[in-house]
């Protein structure tokens, strides 16, 4: 039986009420199901309890690492000392505002309040629909996919700092940009959104949401655990494109390789560590920089 620390006997008794896991896998949390223990892991049901972790988390000196459904993250095969606090299965209140206007906690899954939009005849989240994460990373990061993204639908943003503040920022206010918000450098929580839509047939959306699922599952690696594009879309070209052109289809470190049906994934094979896929990453940016001049970053944040 593993001993237990310092922290997590007195986040414990400063959370009483909190169910807490101890060294929980943080593999069970990544589509990329990789990462070592998480030395505490809270999911917070509400903002009000998100505040009251964020305040003992003050008391203790420690900044608490934010996880949603972890699907665009990289965990280190040593785990997570200090807390970790999941939003996914926690923050997931989605309402109807009115005619067009949908709110949606930050611990929904994109593909859910697509589907929720569409059952109201609302159009605008289509794109969304095969993203696997969770609508607070994808406002934190302006998700997007088969062009559309966040920026396009947001009308308004509630985040909490570290401090227990809660802010609402108008869409103007997120400064989004491709893959960004100014949440990246200025910090603080997504706890939930507002989206602006438009009125549209049931029938209709529902048939484009199908054919963009048909075409991830036609081009995408989903047999395999992996944190979807593995780079970001440099200026004048695509990461797959450069990648493939490398020769670097099927290029492989230990348990990671690049996808040898997309050449934009890293996929786990089988036991990938965090250090296989770091070096994947890392190896093939650089070939690719070599043999083009294009420096490739990763779209996958490694912590």
């Amino acid at each position: 039986m593993t001993e237990i620390t310092d922290f997590q006997r007195k986040i414990s008794t400063l959370l009483p009420d909190f169910s807490l896991s101890f060294n929980e896998p943080l593999k069970d949390h990544t589509s990329f199901h990789i990462g070592g223990p998480a030395e505490v892991m809270v999911t917070p049901r509400s903002v009000q309890e998100l505040c009251r972790v964020l305040e003992v988390s003050a008391v203790l000196d420690t900044k608490p690492y934010i996880l949603g459904a972890g699907t665009n993250i990289l965990m280190p095969d040593e785990g997570l000392k200090g807390l970790t606090v999941c939003l996914k299965d926690g923050l997931t209140a989605l309402s109807l505002l009115d005619e067009t206007h949908i709110a949606v906690g930050a611990g929904v899954t994109m593909t859910k309040a697509a589907v929720f939009a569409a059952n109201h005849g609302l159009s605008g989240m289509e794109f969304a629909h095969g993203i696997p994460g969770t609508v607070g990373g994808g406002v934190y990061m302006n998700a997007g996919a088969y062009g559309g993204e966040i920026q396009d639908i947001c009308h308004c943003v509630d985040v909490v700092d570290l401090g227990g503040t809660l802010r609402t920022f108008t869409k103007e206010e997120m400064a989004f940009s491709y893959r960004h918000s100014r949440l990246e450098e200025e910090g603080g929580i997504v706890v939930g959104a507002v989206f602006a839509l438009t009125k549209k047939p049931v029938e209709e959306i529902k048939a484009r949401m199908q054919e963009l699922l048909a075409k991830r599952k036609a081009s995408q690696p989903l047999d395999k655990p992996s944190a979807g594009s593995a780079f970001k879309r440099p200026i004048g070209g695509y990461a797959a494109a450069l990648i493939d052109g490398a020769g670097l289809r099927g290029y492989q470190v230990g348990g990671a390789a690049v996808s040898e049906k997309h050449a934009g994934f890293v996929v786990n094979l089988k036991d990938a560590t965090a250090a296989d896929v770091r070096k994947v990453l890392q190896e093939v940016s650089d070939i690719v920089f070599e043999k083009t001049g294009i420096r490739l970053e990763p779209e996958v944040r490694i912590w």
